[in-house]
């Protein structure tokens, strides 16, 4: 029951995505039947080729993974750092920035947007990669994800390293990140996921065609091209691919990192 119960939800999950693939090889023309087929009566690829022309896919994946690889590699490192300063080290007034550092969760996204905005426009950045990447380096939900990583950790190995003269930098660097690796991976992996989903902030940051990422070149797509869903179903299943693959081949990193961070969340 409990099998039959998992593969049901697995199959409803996954169904708007199979019927994004169908719908991107039908005519036009196929959609107007009701009800609506679930399979396209005669292939066509022609929708994948419109679609790459009018995007235009490879500027378009290209920044997008300038975006989410980027980010990536700052939110890793300032969420590792961060997270091993708060579970590790003392320093006066630690805990009440942790709090602080907490209470941040609880603001909505879209009430920091404008003073980003205005930090971004100052510093002369706004339409480049400076502008869509600076305000994307911190993720407070990382530092929270990594601190229960070296939270979770013996401490025998770095007492050891300690008693050999190694520093905080050092053990940081070279014993508790290279045991967190489960817990980066699946912070990176995450991190690139939820970039290449980016949609609020570089709507809000870029001016030219020549620095779209992937959702804002489908929002522009479907205002252009409203009426042919079949195209639009393309261009959508053309920029998921990529994400796809991603958490096909990473999803046992993913797994594993979230396993190795169930420790208890001490605040």
């Amino acid at each position: 029951m409990r099998k039959a119960l998992l593969v049901g939800l697995g199959v409803v999950m996954i169904a708007p995505f199979l019927y994004m693939i169908s719908v991107s090889f039908m005519g036009e023309s196929e959609l107007l039947r009701w009800p609506p087929p679930l399979l396209p009566a005669s292939p066509t690829t022609a929708n994948y080729a419109a679609a790459i022309a009018a995007l235009p896919l490879t500027r378009v994946l290209l920044n997008t993974a300038v975006l989410a690889g980027c980010v990536m590699i700052g939110q890793v490192l300032t969420s590792a750092a961060a997270g091993y300063a708060f579970a590790r080290m003392q320093f006066p007034g630690r805990d009440g920035v942790f709090k602080l550092v907490v209470l941040v969760l609880a603001l909505p996204t879209i009430l920091l947007v404008i003073p980003r905005y205005l930090l971004i426009e100052e510093l002369g950045w706004i339409d480049t990669f400076p502008g869509l990447i600076a305000t994307e380096l911190v993720s407070v939900w990382g530092i929270l994800f990594m601190r229960h990583a070296f939270l979770s950790q013996p401490r025998d190995i770095e007492d050891a390293a300690r008693l050999d003269g190694a520093g905080e930098w050092t053990l940081f660097w070279h014993v508790a990140f290279p045991l967190a690796r489960p817990a980066v991976t699946a912070l990176a992996v995450l991190a690139f996921m939820d970039q290449w989903r980016n949609f609020l902030w570089p709507l809000m940051v870029t001016r030219s065609p020549r620095m779209e990422v992937a959702e804002l070149a489908l929002a522009h797509l479907h205002a252009d091209y409203a009426a042919n869903v079949p195209y639009q179903m393309a261009a959508a299943v053309l920029v998921t691919l990529p994400l796809f693959a991603v958490c096909l081949i990473a999803s046992r990193s993913v797994m594993a990192g979230v396993r190795f961070t169930g420790a208890d969340v001490r605040l």
